[in-house]
């Protein structure tokens, strides 16, 4: 590959990390905490594998005992480092063959390999410019427990992958279940050698064969390249050293291997996660859950009572003076609900609603279930918990939430209509006219009784002035205290119908802080951790 090609696949697999650290973040109390920590691992191991050198391509040699591995690794090799032996276990720690050893040792470090060696040139594989290394590894079935841990963590930390299998186990579900079949992933950074051919005659080796690609291609691994040989007499080595070196020399083994990493923790995660993006937040859903919830508050009380404060105002403002005052002895239905205050701040103050009863909290619990249900449908089953999760958290603080928003909503109990005063003025007018009357008629009698000469009074139509004032007095009062019950009743469906807007506005912007925007921040969250598996996930 060229220069300009490496850096651009460094570049994706740049962001394909970062992705994948997004999504696990995005995905923090949500999916199980195993899953996460197994993805934080790979972003671990690919933070030091790319901070180490780039010039060197770790290989790694795996088999089951009896496989033949350490004896495929010194011909591939042309030493003889590695022991070979019909004994188990037959090798107990990790062993390097290294061509090009500038830079290499941070590398074997972070590998633990303390066993290195520098390697002579080996023609068809490697000479001291090409950055490799041999990695010759305990068998991943030896009955000793290290090595068996240290296969595995190699699994996960070499560049390439060379599984060395022999015609007696080849089909081993134990290999194939626990090794190979994980790892389909990695398709491009893996080589299966079908080791101790010799031992077949030409048609049992090319049986065999067929049926390890056959196995192979269920495992997921159908592209990878199988090769035949013999440590023994030589067969088929040269072609494991040019698959060797042909991934080497293309200097992109360690970014294929990091690129199947992010794959499989994806793979993982999305599994973990499942498939979905939630239906999100209608505004049918909204309007829903606070209708319901000013129901459940006990709205159309404090509306009612609105209703009946300014109707009671109104009589007392614009009814009969000489009756009004009864009014007094009729309690305010605001006052009742501490909604009438003046000089209190409504941030401190409490209604004097009923508390919600058993009914009441069960419309308000079903009111959010539906709506987190409604919002919530479509999406994976841990993230759809986790969205029904908060709004059961905001559900517990709505009671008190909801009397404080009722509280603080301007009610306009305080507020006087202008025709209040005018009729008001007018009553009073009437009453000192009639007042007016019947004193001049008091005094006509007066003198009357004392048989002292009575003045002529004043006629219209022929009805005295005097006995015109009472009338029309009481008669203009008895209208105006009509008329204004009617416009009051009136008004007050009015000032009734702008306190519901009020009090409905109030109570779902509680609804919005408490339910809709913890809702919708988990919505969004599902929906970006989506992207983000996505963007890692894809080449």
């Amino acid at each position: 590959m060229s220069r300009h090609g490496q850096v651009r696949e460094a570049s994706q697999l740049q962001r394909r990390l970062e992705a994948l650290n997004t999504a696990r973040e995005l995905a923090e109390g949500v999916l199980p905490d195993d899953n996460l920590q197994s993805v934080y691992d790979v972003l671990e191991r690919a933070t030091s594998r790319r901070s180490l050198s780039a010039g060197h391509t770790v290989v790694g040699f795996f088999g089951a005992t009896g496989s033949g591995k350490s004896s495929l690794f010194n011909a591939v090799s042309g030493s003889g480092l590695a022991t070979a032996t019909a004994r188990r276990p037959t090798t107990s720690a990790p062993l390097a063959g290294i061509w090009g050893e500038d830079g290499s040792g941070p590398l074997l470090d972070w590998l633990d390999v303390k066993e290195r060696h520098t390697l002579p040139p080996v023609p068809g594989l490697a000479d001291a410019d090409t950055g490799l290394v041999l990695l010759d590894l305990p068998d991943f079935d030896s009955t000793r427990v290290e090595n068996r841990e240290i296969a595995q963590r190699m699994v996960g930390m070499v560049d390439v992958l060379v599984w060395v299998l022999d015609p007696q186990k080849y089909a081993d579900a134990a290999v194939h279940n626990d090794f190979l079949r994980p790892m389909a992933s990695h398709g491009a950074v893996t080589l299966v050698v079908l080791n101790q051919v010799d031992r077949l005659n030409a048609a049992d080796a090319s049986a065999v064969m067929q049926s390890l690609e056959g196995i192979l291609e269920r495992d997921g691994l159908g592209t990878v390249r199988v090769v035949g040989a013999s440590a023994l007499t030589g067969d088929g080595v040269p072609a494991v050293r040019a698959a060797i070196r042909n991934v080497v020399v293309q200097r992109e083994a360690t970014t294929r291997r990091l690129a199947a990493d992010v794959v499989k923790a994806g793979a993982e995660l999305a599994e973990a996660s499942g498939d979905g993006e939630a239906r999100g937040i209608t505004a049918g859903a909204k309007a829903r859950l606070a209708s319901e919830l000013a129901t459940a508050a006990n709205v159309p009380v404090v509306v009612d009572a609105v209703q009946r404060s300014f109707k009671r105002e109104s009589a007392r403002r614009t009814g009969w003076p000489v009756t009004r005052w009864l009014l007094r002895f009729r309690p305010d239905p605001l006052r009742r609900l501490n909604l009438r205050r003046e000089d209190t701040r409504p941030e401190l103050s409490r209604t004097s609603l009923p508390p919600a009863g058993a009914p009441e909290r069960a419309r308000t619990d079903a009111a959010v279930r539906d709506f987190a249900d409604d919002a919530s449908a479509g999406a994976p089953g841990p993230w759809r918990a986790t969205i029904r999760a908060v709004a059961r958290d905001g559900r517990e603080q709505l009671p008190d939430a909801l009397d404080q928003a009722i509280a603080g909503t301007d009610l306009k109990a305080t507020q006087r209509p202008l025709w209040w005063a005018l009729f008001n003025t007018l009553q009073w007018l009437a009453l000192v006219l009639a007042v007016g009357g019947l004193g001049w008629l008091g005094v006509l009698a007066a003198l009357g009784y004392f048989q002292m000469p009575v003045p002529e009074v004043p006629r219209t139509e022929g009805w005295p002035w005097p006995t015109l004032m009472v009338a029309g007095g009481v008669g203009l009062g008895i209208v105006l205290a009509i008329t204004g019950r009617i416009l009051g009743g009136w008004a007050a469906r009015i000032r009734a119908s702008g306190a519901a807007k009020r009090l409905k506005s109030a109570v779902a912007s509680v609804a919005e802080q408490r339910i809709v925007e913890p809702v919708e921040v988990e919505i969004t969250r599902l929906k970006a951790f989506n992207a983000a598996l996505k963007a890692a996930r894809s080449k």
